[in-house]
């Protein structure tokens, strides 16, 4: 038999892959769970259900967070395992402080980099857009104007961020998504106006001919 120490290779490797695997199976469980804590608490942001929102928010944080400390030691875990679970994180507290009226947490306060927080403010323009559709059915125009706005702002400072895909994994597109819902919403927001301001007109002049 050869001097090799091939047996003791072998327990050391499979020591440190086991426990790679093990890290990287909590990080898949985890990541599905905070994608759906964090799409729960999203439906409960557009039924006004906040204090459920919150909840819902505090549990996928630890989930997340949990995820972020098994795969800190392992490098060669894909990260994107993580970010993708991240990303949805990031939409629902961006868009539970913007329904609040609150400032955009950071991204320490967030506890991620970067890259998943602005993929997540990306998705948040579509839950604006649906929010501003809810509001412009109630009749609500000074709403979904402020919503408008809103929208417009994460559009530019998305835009701002001109950086190579291979550095943002595809922010360029995801830019490019929201200002195209931004638009869309302006003009659904433009048609009520004008729907709205006929409506007065027709009315003001029926009451002049009764």
């Amino acid at each position: 038999m050869s001097d090799l120490n091939l047996p003791s290779l072998e327990a050391a490797a499979r020591d440190e892959l086991d426990s790679m695997f093990s890290a990287r199976e909590l990080a898949i469980e985890n990541g599905r769970k905070v994608i759906r804590q964090s799409s729960r608490a999203i439906r409960a942001i557009h039924r006004g259900e906040i204090d459920q929102a919150v909840a819902l928010m505090d549990q996928a944080g630890a989930f997340l967070s949990e995820s972020v400390q098994a795969v800190a030691d392992h490098p060669g875990i894909n990260a994107g395992i993580v970010e993708d679970a991240a990303k949805e994180y990031a939409e629902a507290g961006l868009f539970l402080a913007i329904s609040q009226g609150d400032d955009l947490p950071s991204l320490s306060e967030m506890g991620m980099p970067a890259i998943p927080y602005l993929h997540g403010l990306g998705e948040v323009v579509g839950e604006l857009r649906r929010r501003l559709l809810d509001h412009l059915r109630r009749e609500d125009f000074s709403e979904a104007e402020r919503l408008l706005e809103i929208m417009d702002e994460v559009v530019d400072l998305l835009a701002a961020l001109d950086y190579p895909d291979g550095m943002t994994a595809g922010l360029r597109r995801k830019t490019d998504v929201a200002r195209s819902i931004a638009e869309r919403s302006r003009s659904d927001l433009t048609s009520a106006f004008i729907t709205e301001r006929l409506r007065e007109d027709v009315g003001a002049v029926l009451d002049q001919l009764t």
